[in-house]
C-alpha cells in the first residue's frame, strides 16, 4: 500500500497512536484551550473560539489547499461498534466531493493500544483516503475533533491525523487542549515554530526549543 511504503520511508517505527510527540525527535506540542471556566458549555464561548482558532490557523500553516495529503483515522473496536458507521462519519461528512471516497482505504490491524489489551479481544480499524487538502471541509473537521470532550455536537472521538506527502509533516490534534505537529527536518517547521512559539505547551517548552535552538 502506498501509505504503509511512505510511513516506512519517512517515518519509520512510528506508530500513529497518542502521544505522537512524544514518539519522534522533531516536533512541536502546542496548546488549544486556554482559561477553561465551567459556565462554557457551549460552542461560543470564548474557550471554544479560541481551541477552534487556534487549530484552524496551524493547520492552515502546515497545509496548503493544493498539497496531497494522507487522512488517517483509527477506529478502535472494542467489540460493540459498527465500523460502518464510524467510516461515514469520519469521512463522508467532511468531503466536499463524494467522489473522493472512492479512494478510501481500509485495513484491519493490532489494537493500538496494546498495552491496554491483555486478553487480545481488542482491534482497530485504519481508514486511509489520500487527496488534496482542498477535497475536505477541514474547518468543520478540526472542530468536530476538538468537540469530542466537550460534550458539544458534531463530535468526533476518534484519532484522526493529517500527513502533508511532500512537507513529510503529520498533524494531530489529540482533543481541546492541544496538536501535535511532526517533522522530518526543523527546517520544515521551523517558521511555524516561530511564529506560533506562544502556543507551544509551557510543559514541554524546554524540550522544543532544544531542538530549534
Amino acid at each position: 500500500m502506498e501509505f504503509e511504503k511512505y510511513m516506512e520511508t519517512k517515518f519509520p517505527n512510528l506508530s500513529l497512536r497518542p502521544a505522537l510527540f512524544y514518539s519522534w525527535d522533531i516536533g512541536i506540542r502546542f496548546e488549544l484551550g486556554t482559561e477553561w471556566k465551567r459556565e462554557y458549555c457551549n460552542g461560543n464561548s470564548p474557550y471554544h473560539k479560541g481551541v477552534y482558532h487556534r487549530a484552524v490557523t496551524l493547520f492552515k500553516a502546515s497545509h496548503l489547499e493544493d498539497e496531497e495529503i494522507f487522512i488517517v483515522a483509527n477506529v478502535n473496536d472494542y467489540g460493540d461498534k459498527k465500523t460502518f458507521e464510524h467510516k461515514i462519519k469520519v469521512f463522508y461528512s467532511y468531503v466536499k466531493d463524494k467522489n473522493v471516497l472512492y479512494k478510501l482505504k481500509h485495513k484491519v490491524i493490532p489494537y493500538i493500544f496494546p498495552e491496554d489489551d491483555e486478553e487480545g479481544k481488542y482491534k482497530t480499524h485504519r481508514f486511509i483516503l489520500k487527496c488534496k487538502t482542498s477535497d475536505i471541509k477541514y474547518v468543520s473537521l478540526l472542530k468536530a475533533i476538538c468537540n469530542q470532550d466537550l460534550g458539544i455536537k458534531p463530535s468526533i472521538i476518534h484519532d484522526v491525523f493529517f500527513i502533508n506527502i511532500k512537507r513529510e509533516t503529520i498533524f494531530h490534534v489529540y482533543d481541546d487542549r492541544g496538536c501535535d505537529l511532526l517533522s522530518n527536518s526543523t527546517e520544515t517547521i521551523r517558521d511555524i515554530y516561530n511564529k506560533y512559539t506562544q502556543w507551544i505547551l509551557d510543559y514541554d517548552r524546554v524540550e522544543i526549543d532544544s531542538v530549534f535552538k
